[in-house]
């Protein structure tokens, strides 16, 4: 490849010209004084000019300083600082392209006033933590959601729900495991709300971040690489996309591993034997298990064994079969 080609890649990923030729440069002659470099760029480029691409090089983890006193400057690995720059400029390029769609919802109502856009509703900035508590607040009946990273909201608790829960509205979470994993997360939100009457069932992912209320309005939030751009979320009014994400909660709800005991948990069984056996079932690993309990990884086998043993089962795999067939979960 050649250093215009280089160039030319590295200006779709978002660097200038200039900053792509002073990496070009560094690439090609290795790592050199200011002094070097500026010679293998020629006269088209002044010094302050120099410092600056450089400083941004620097910034975008792309090169490092070199030398004993740090005079030099040199080329690093660059797959993190690149996937850095692919997912912005994908945010960007999505960013573009909603803003075109939106221009041409624009005209369509100016040529067609019974245009049916008003199905979707597009929330962005800080409206968006108020709106979900507001539409969250007004549930009557049921709440359906697939939960995963990020979050619009500032803390991990949802005192909303607690509060929906207690006077009759009746909630189904699907949650990933990065969210279960989450230790802070888990024990501020996920167990609070199971405590409270919460369904909980597990998916190694979800689909998509969404929220159903009442069969009427969806939420649907971006993924984590817009959310860091455009912290924006969908509103989804009554229609056949509507009825389509419904759906594809009814399917994954189905076959999602459950977070709470079953009627046959046996009563002989501890507190933290309890909470061993929801946690089980998510499928997070064992240090993840005893991060959340707050215990060491020799006590989390002691308790396993303990509970293998009422069940009379010598691994994991008879321990979860013996579960699932005698409702402990």
């Amino acid at each position: 490849m050649t250093d215009e080609d280089l160039g030319t890649h590295l200006a779709r990923l978002g660097l200038t010209r200039r900053q792509a030729e002073v990496y070009a440069a560094l690439l090609a002659g290795g790592p050199c004084c200011r002094e070097e470099l500026a010679g293998r760029l020629g006269a088209g480029l002044g010094t302050e000019e120099l410092d600056l691409r450089l400083a941004e090089l620097r910034r975008l983890g792309l090169i490092t300083e070199a030398g004993s006193e740090g005079g030099e400057h040199a080329p690093v690995e660059p797959s993190l600082a690149l996937d850095h720059l692919a997912h912005t400029r994908t945010a960007e390029l999505h960013r573009a392209h909603q803003a075109a769609v939106n221009a041409y919802r624009g005209y369509r109502r100016t040529v067609s006033p019974q245009a049916t856009e008003d199905l979707l509703e597009v929330v962005t900035g800080p409206a968006v933590a108020e709106r979900i508590r507001q539409i969250e607040a007004a549930a009557e009946s049921e709440v359906l959601r697939f939960d995963s990273p990020p979050y619009h909201t500032d803390g991990p608790a949802n005192p909303v729900e607690e509060r929906n829960l207690q006077r009759g509205v009746v909630y189904r979470v699907v949650y990933s495991r990065s969210a279960v994993e989450n230790t802070a997360y888990y024990d501020a939100n996920i167990r609070p709300c199971i405590a409270a009457g919460e369904q909980a069932r597990v998916l190694p992912t979800v689909p998509v971040k969404l929220t159903v209320f009442d069969g009427r309005l969806a939420i649907v939030s971006m993924s984590f690489v817009e959310a860091e751009v455009n912290d924006s979320l969908l509103l989804v009014h009554p229609s056949s996309l509507l009825s389509a994400l419904t759906g594809l909660f009814e399917t994954s709800w189905r076959t999602a591993l459950p977070m709470h005991r079953g009627s046959g948990s046996p009563p002989g069984l501890g507190p933290v034997q309890r909470r061993i056996l929801e946690l089980l079932a998510t499928g997070v690993t064992d240090d993840t298990i005893a991060e959340l309990l707050g215990v060491s990884r020799r006590t989390l086998s002691r308790h396993l064994e303990q509970i293998g043993a009422r069940a009379g089962s010598r691994t994991r795999f008879q321990l979860a079969l013996h579960a699932a067939r005698n409702g402990w979960l």
